[in-house]
């Protein structure tokens, strides 16, 4: 079984890769696979918590303790399975800090924050994050750094953590 999900995973990736290959939906996929890093929701968030009204304090908080979380988990995950990214050139910061791909760590985090937005509010904020949190996955696969199947993962993961940090903080 894992061995034919491996093969669907290669088949589909490789096909679905940008490659090294300039043009706009790869310029858009490196966008998109950049907005889900940690890095830039921490400082965004914590902007929001320094800066915002009460609401937007607490929504921040919640969403800063669903990151560490997450990333917790999702670490955990990666050091117990070991799978190897796909081939590729794109994302040698992550191939060289974190050179196991399931589950995508992205896409559990991008997935988490859009439960979260759609648990607290505001609706907008929720509905867009829904939106875009597939599109980050998508772009992953796109630049050769995730198969399929991390992405399905990760994404599952992060509605169970969402709705963890929601039932819990």
């Amino acid at each position: 079984m894992l061995q034919r999900i491996q093969e669907l995973d290669d088949r589909f990736a490789e096909s679905s890769q940008a490659k090294e290959q300039p043009g706009f939906i790869r310029a858009l996929a490196v966008v998109l696979a950049h907005s889900g890093d940690s890095w830039f929701w921490l400082i965004g968030l914590g902007l929001l918590w320094w800066l915002g009204a009460d609401y937007w304090k607490q929504l921040a908080l919640v969403m800063i303790i669903g990151i560490g979380v997450t990333a917790l988990v999702v670490l955990l995950i990666k050091f117990t399975v070991r799978r190897s990214r796909p081939q590729g050139e794109w994302g040698q910061i992550y191939r060289s800090t974190d050179p196991h791909s399931f589950p995508s760590g992205h896409a559990a985090r991008s997935t988490m924050l859009a439960v979260i937005a759609l648990g607290m509010g505001p609706l907008w904020l929720g509905l867009s994050l829904l939106l875009w949190a597939p599109l980050v996955g998508l772009a992953r696969i796109i630049l050769g750094v995730h198969y399929p199947s991390d992405i399905l993962v990760g994404m599952a993961l992060g509605i169970v953590m969402g709705v963890l940090v929601l039932i819990f903080v």
